[in-house]
């Protein structure tokens, strides 16, 4: 094993890390955990789950400029979770559900907490008197109009 100092050669004799690094640029991938993580690209699938949607429409709908909308479709892309159609000048972007169905598959061991919450608000729901609490928080009693003849004022 030749070396260059204490360090041993790299994969193409004696090349440093940081000339590797150069050369061969390290490039990481992002998961859909780690784009889902950002609100702005939750919103944009939220947007192209209804349909597929052209870059000038995101734009509009998120209220970034055009080079933000980009940057944030390129990291949907890169995770596998959107892909891009073109048409001539336009470009199409759209949901791509494979990648969402690895997450809802990572999920689904973990929704037992919610599920057995919302069974218990459900129960305790169904015991609750309907006419108990109105919307605006009175009773009943205290909106309801006098009866005619009751000597109450104005009868």
């Amino acid at each position: 094993m030749s070396t260059t100092g204490n360090r041993p050669a790299g994969p193409q004799g004696n090349i440093s890390l940081q000339a590797y690094s150069r050369t061969n640029r390290f490039r990481c991938v992002p998961t859909p955990f780690d784009v889902l993580a950002e609100p702005t690209r939750r919103r944009i699938l939220d947007l192209l789950l209804e349909r597929p949607r052209l870059v000038g429409e995101l734009t509009d709908e998120l209220g970034l400029s055009q080079p933000g909308t980009s940057k944030h479709l390129k990291v949907l892309r890169d995770a596998g979770l959107v892909r891009v159609r073109r048409d001539a000048q336009r470009r199409w972007y759209e949901l791509k559900p494979e990648p969402l169905m690895a997450v809802d598959e990572w999920l689904t061991p973990y929704r037992w907490l919610w599920s057995e919450r919302l069974d218990a608000l459900e129960r305790h729901l169904d015991t609750m008197d309907d006419e108990a609490v109105s919307p605006t928080g009175d009773t009943p009693s205290s909106t309801a109009m006098p009866a005619e003849g009751d000597g109450s004022p104005g009868a």
